[in-house]
């Protein structure tokens, strides 16, 4: 077993060592080399026993008074490390534009020059799908929007994948495709399920009433989503908590992995309350030293952006569990006079936009369909961690990301592209005021040098300051050094060294602790001594 497995399992276990504070290789930058997944086996998990589980007894390690949990799977860095859940991307190597718009990939769009093969398909629910195989005989699962509400869900389905992506996400290549009748052609012995659940041969008939179900454009095309087939062999959804026990490298409880908990901001900026198990894939793939091992996706994204694929979301979406007893006590009690904020919020009344709104937004108190565990397991500095990233976007990068849904009607994109840029400003003030908003920590002509996240205004993405130079930012914040014992995890303090240079001392490492305005949130950056000068190795933070 390597020594950064035996690391991660310190961190998330009670057995006491006396092993070092930092290793030679801190900070690790990516997950250890994963040990053979093989025998991993495909499992459903039933929505509607999740639904009551979460909802009545919530499982996995709970918060509780005085005894937080951090977020486990971390660097010395206090950051996600790079592999089967999570990848650095946009905040920590911004993306360009066109790299945004890219996405995880745009060169797999469906073959048009041949026929699409319908491979599979389902004519239950408001609207159909299919599975096709296009000419280069790839697969893809092909979605579409209701007729009432076209483009309300293959839009978001394609545009915030791209958002995840870029927020380090794995997650499918989804597609815009436009095409006539005669793109789709039946392949041989494919059963199709009626209304009553009867299987028989699916028909070319079928085909044409499916598509009877189906919004047209202007030019009489059909307008879908596909979805390229993930590469590897399908195991089912992720639990958003406990662990995979077939899976050798799952072993921190996902309640607790950073990923998971941070996934809340994301999703309560992208309206992603259908945040849940179903819409997340387990893929056994094959790794770069041919060991197989489980990739952690999130998929289908027709349910943001104020969508419920079939239609606008409800208009509680994202305020209120589908189940909470305090709003229904006070509708009972006032006998429904009470009336909550959510139901203040007024929508554009555009057919492709769903219940998506930024005014009556609560970054704060947003909540998913029903409670998941990682979100409800989320700490300040684990709503910081989602809150930087989602500043790192800039409006025009946030208008180049929803130009990718193509809506035709352009009050559309403008609708959506205003709510986001509003709703990520809300998400800067409310989860940066809870910890002490710097970040970036490096060396720079002897000097402590950082970013200082203000959300007054400042993107994640402008450079560093070193606050010394400036007599604002030294007033705004304090320093103070002290020698770190890497075996003992004792800290000796120096005196007189107060500022953010570098204190002359022969120690190998070095601690500075830095406070603002509010003494308990305080962040303490570790740096170690090295041949080249001082590097940072490590961050903590309080609150």
């Amino acid at each position: 077993m390597n020594r950064t497995l035996i690391l991660v399992l310190l961190a998330t276990t009670a057995i006491p060592s006396d092993a070092r504070r930092f290793y030679d290789d801190d900070p690790l930058q990516r997950e250890p080399a994963p040990r053979d997944a093989s025998k991993a086996i495909r499992r459903k998990i039933s929505d509607y026993y999740d639904f009551f589980q979460q909802t009545f007894a919530p499982p996995g390690e709970k918060q509780l008074p005085g005894k937080p949990i951090r977020a486990q799977a971390v660097n010395t860095l206090g950051e996600p490390m790079g592999g089967a859940w999570w990848e650095p991307r946009h905040y920590y190597k911004p993306m360009s534009i066109e790299e945004l718009a890219r996405g995880p990939g745009n060169e797999n769009a469906p073959d048009m020059s041949g026929p699409w093969t319908v491979v599979k398909a389902k004519s239950e629910g408001v609207t159909p799908g299919f599975e096709f195989v296009d000419a280069r005989k790839r697969r893809y699962v092909l979605k579409f929007d209701p007729l009432e509400y076209p483009e309300i869900a293959t839009g978001p389905d394609v545009l915030v994948s791209k958002f995840f992506h870029a927020l380090g996400y794995h997650v499918p290549q989804n597609y815009i495709v436009r095409f006539a009748r005669d793109q789709l052609v039946l392949g041989k012995d494919v059963q199709l399920a009626d209304a009553q659940g009867k299987v028989r041969p699916m028909t070319e008939r079928d085909i044409t009433e499916l598509l009877l179900k189906v919004p047209r454009d202007s030019e009489r095309r059909y307008r879908g989503g596909a979805s390229l087939f993930l590469s590897g062999r399908p195991l089912g959804p992720y639990k958003y908590f406990g662990t995979r026990r077939d899976d050798p490298n799952d072993i921190v409880p996902h309640e607790n992995r950073l990923e998971l908990r941070g996934l809340s901001v994301f999703c309560a900026w992208l309206a992603h309350d259908d945040s849940r198990s179903i819409n997340s894939l387990d893929m056994l793939v094959d790794g770069e030293n041919g060991t197989k091992h489980i990739r952690h996706y999130l998929i289908d994204f027709g349910s943001t952006l104020g969508s419920a694929s079939y239609g606008p979301n409800s208009p509680r979406s994202g305020a209120e569990y589908v189940f909470e007893w305090a709003p229904a006590a006070k509708q009972f009690l006032t006998f429904g006079l009470w009336i909550p904020n959510w139901a203040k919020a007024k929508y554009p009344g555009i057919a492709s936009v769903g219940r998506f709104e930024s005014k009556r937004f609560d970054a704060a108190g947003w909540v998913a369909e029903y409670p998941n565990p990682a979100f409800t397991n989320r700490l300040p500095d684990d709503a910081f961690w989602g809150a930087k990233q989602v500043m790192a976007f800039t409006d025009e990068q946030i208008r180049a990301v929803v130009k990718t849904g193509q809506y035709s009607d352009p009050r559309a994109e403008e609708w959506i592209v205003n709510a986001l840029i509003e709703r990520r400003d809300k998400i800067g003030r409310a989860f940066y005021a809870g910890v002490l908003p710097i970040d970036r920590f490096e060396v720079r002509s002897g000097e402590l040098a950082f970013d200082d996240l203000d959300a007054r205004g400042r993107p994640a993405s402008s450079p560093g300051y070193v606050l010394e130079s400036s007599p604002a930012r030294a007033a705004k914040y304090r320093a103070r050094w002290a020698v770190f014992d890497n075996e003992s995890e004792r800290a000796s303090t120096i005196e007189g060294a107060a500022t953010f240079r570098i204190p002359e001392n022969s120690a190998e490492y070095l601690a500075c602790t830095i406070t603002g305005a509010k003494p308990a949130q305080t962040v303490t950056v570790y740096l170690r001594r090295e041949a080249s000068g001082h590097r940072v190795v490590g961050v903590d933070r309080t609150w």
